[in-house]
């Protein structure tokens, strides 16, 4: 349906569970109607983040047998597929998983060490610091998250989480659950890893973490409210870390403020990722197939 990044031989192997040629569209459709058409009597749709599959697509289309999502599937409510509807219809909808997180654990330890140390444009505190003892916060331990928790405690953090539910065997592990409200007056440094268009920060966490602070978010979105980081981001000692996905709606004026560092690169591309997506999507493929 658009640009879902699947490798040639990728596309090339669609083609073994047809019985017409693959369609392949390299651009995000403009209009519902265009989506409608492109569809047509198709029976299954490979689709990315990028492009909506409401309700009334899936009405026009009645044929569909298969979604194939070439990116996460969180939950049902954060999708950009109309999951539950589809399902009550007879469509299966399949996302894939754990394909991009290395890359974006890499971004975080390399943005985090270099803010720490002064090795780029900025510092967090006047000395370099080591990430050995400071109070780490996540938000979100799902995939990305407990990864993030994995490379961090070998480093000697004091790794602190707060999620929709309790992780007792990271808790064994030696990760502290905390509220939300405790984890923002606890942690100096905190990590979001939360499923797209979920908002968790408005001005009130914000003055609960209060200064001298380091937020990171590498979610698909902005989890929080924007004046309100944008408040918080203005005092003396507080940074914002965004990779390309993270920081995709934040205003050019806001980029460009002293304590936000946003690249315009996803920190969870790269050729592994490429691969990998693309394993995962055939392998969905192929096994309703069988």
């Amino acid at each position: 349906m658009d640009h879902t990044k699947l490798e040639d031989w990728a596309l090339e192997e669609l083609n073994n569970y047809c019985e017409a040629e693959v369609k392949i569209y390299n651009k995000s459709p403009k209009s519902e109607k265009e989506l409608i058409e492109r569809i047509g009597n198709a029976q299954a749709l490979i689709v990315s983040w990028k492009t909506q599959i409401p309700e009334s697509v899936l009405k026009e289309c009645r044929d569909l047998k298969y979604i194939g999502m070439a990116c996460s599937l969180y939950d049902n409510e954060s999708a950009n597929v109309a999951v539950d509807f589809a399902q009550d219809h007879g469509i299966t909808v399949k996302g894939i998983s754990d394909y991009g997180d290395p890359g974006v654990i890499e971004f975080i330890l390399s943005e985090l060490i270099r803010l720490l140390h002064g090795f780029g444009e900025n510092q967090w505190r006047k000395m370099p610091v080591e990430l050995s003892g400071k109070k780490i916060g996540i938000i979100g331990l799902g995939t990305t998250g407990k990864m993030l928790a994995e490379a961090l405690l070998p480093l000697g953090a004091e790794i602190y989480y707060f999620s929709r539910n309790r992780k007792k065997d990271w808790e064994a592990k030696g990760l502290l659950y905390l509220s939300l409200d405790k984890l923002l007056e606890t942690a100096d440094i905190i990590s979001i890893h939360l499923p797209k268009n979920t908002k968790i920060f408005g001005e009130k966490e914000f003055k609960i973490f209060g200064s001298g602070k380091i937020v990171i978010n590498t979610s698909l979105g902005l989890p929080m409210h924007i004046k309100a980081f944008e408040n918080w981001v203005k005092e003396e000692g507080n940074f914002g870390i965004f990779d390309g996905d993270g920081g995709a709606s934040l205003s050019r004026e806001i980029k460009k403020l002293k304590g936000v560092i946003a690249h315009k690169k996803s920190a969870g591309w790269s050729a592994e990722t490429q691969r990998r997506l693309s394993e995962k999507v055939l392998q969905h493929v192929k096994s309703y197939c069988r």
